[in-house]
């Protein structure tokens, strides 16, 4: 989990993100390794040390009618890109997909982020221009949910 969580950090710090993280050894082992794991990680490895890692989570396509793999995080330290650990990642994630019969392998990446994005459209991805994104944060959903909070009774 030490290895994650600063995966994690440095990839906020290179994201302009690292005011938002939040997250915890406890709750990265509760949520990959708990009863219920939501996600699944891949560590990428150059000379036996750790150099990058993806994080993902199984979605699903109405339209589809099939499972697929929505990849939270990728990241790769500095001093390793260019090198094939990213390509080699996403190979993994897309053989991960395949072989459980999933149809889609999809992520979101910032806007300003043009050599990601360029790397993205080198192995065939498609952006979603059409599409934005919504969130509810913690906040959000608690006010949302106590709209429709059942009646005591």
């Amino acid at each position: 989990m030490p290895l994650i969580l600063t995966l994690i950090r440095e990839l906020a710090e290179y994201e302009r993100l690292a005011d938002r993280v939040v997250a915890t050894e406890e709750r990265l082992h509760t949520h990959l390794f708990g009863e219920r794991p939501a996600a699944e990680a891949l560590i990428g490895e150059v000379d036996g040390r750790p150099a990058g890692f993806a994080l993902f989570h199984t979605s699903f396509s109405t339209f589809l009618a099939r499972p697929g793999i929505w990849l939270e995080d990728v990241f790769v330290r500095e001093e390793h890109r260019g090198a094939g650990l990213g390509r080699a990642l996403l190979a993994e994630l897309a053989r991960i997909a395949l072989e459980r019969g999933y149809g889609r392998l999809e992520w979101w990446v910032l806007d300003w982020n043009e050599p990601a994005k360029g790397f993205y459209r080198s192995i065939g991805a498609e952006a979603m221009d059409a599409w934005t994104v919504q969130r509810l944060g913690e906040e959000a959903m608690h006010r949302l949910a106590d709209e429709i909070a059942p009646e005591a009774g």
